[in-house]
């Protein structure tokens, strides 16, 4: 059994992540995923962006295990930390036993954000990170944006905005499970055919996942804290 928790949308709120890591220390799990969004526009007074990466990934190296983060639109500038850490997703593949997890972050929105790849980019970045772990046995996809057409990229208008390069990718790849994040009220769990996809909402308002696997049979769950 190889469990994974999924912990996306910090948002650079430092201060409320602590309580809510400390109620995710009851599971048990062998990895940590964070599908981006750690830093935030708005930050807290005489910090950088770079100060806040690292409050955040050491908060989170305080649940003692391994983590790998696909950096989100709002990442661009600690790509370099999360190179320098050795953790990051971004065009990147890492093995754990018989599991591949590879990864590319950023996404599209209509707000002109930092770190907004367009759908050559996002292809490209993941055939990438695919080709370092493409002889493992279990595929994990990581992306910040979600794939289109689903569960996991809508809005409250009801409106698709995910990206066609991820579900093609998916499509074509087959992974057993994709995780992806960004649209923070698309929280929930879907399918494209066999592979199993996870928006596991934003953790900061008290959501993250947690996913089982066995055999490559994906169990996933969402888990609400509070």
């Amino acid at each position: 059994m190889f469990k994974i928790l999924i912990i996306s949308d910090i948002h650079a709120d430092i201060e409320n992540i602590l309580n809510l890591l400390d109620k995710v220390k009851e599971y048990e799990f062998d990895l940590v995923i964070c599908p981006g969004d750690l830093i935030d526009i708005n930050l807290p007074k005489g910090f950088t962006p770079k100060d806040i990466g690292k409050i955040i990934i050491e908060e989170l190296r305080t649940l003692k295990k391994p983590l790998l983060i696909a950096p989100g639109n709002m990442d661009s500038e600690i790509l370099d930390l999360l190179e320098e850490e050795k953790i990051s997703l971004h065009g990147n593949g890492v093995k754990f036993g018989d599991y591949g997890i590879y990864g590319f972050g950023g996404a599209r929105t209509p707000f002109g954000t930092m770190l907004e790849p367009s759908e050559i980019e996002i292809e490209n970045g993941l055939r990438k990170g695919f080709a370092k772990v493409e002889d493992a046995k279990y595929k994990i996809q990581v992306t910040h944006m979600p794939p289109a057409r689903t569960k996991v990229d809508i809005l409250f208008s009801g409106a698709h905005v995910g990206s066609e390069a991820i579900r093609k990718f998916i499509e074509e790849n087959k992974p057993i499970l994709a995780i992806s994040s960004h649209i923070h009220e698309a929280r929930g769990i879907d399918k494209i055919n066999n592979t199993v996809l996870i928006n596991s909402g934003k953790f900061s308002e008290g959501y993250c996942g947690l996913v089982e696997i066995e055999n490559g049979n994906v169990r996933a769950e969402i888990l609400s804290l509070i």
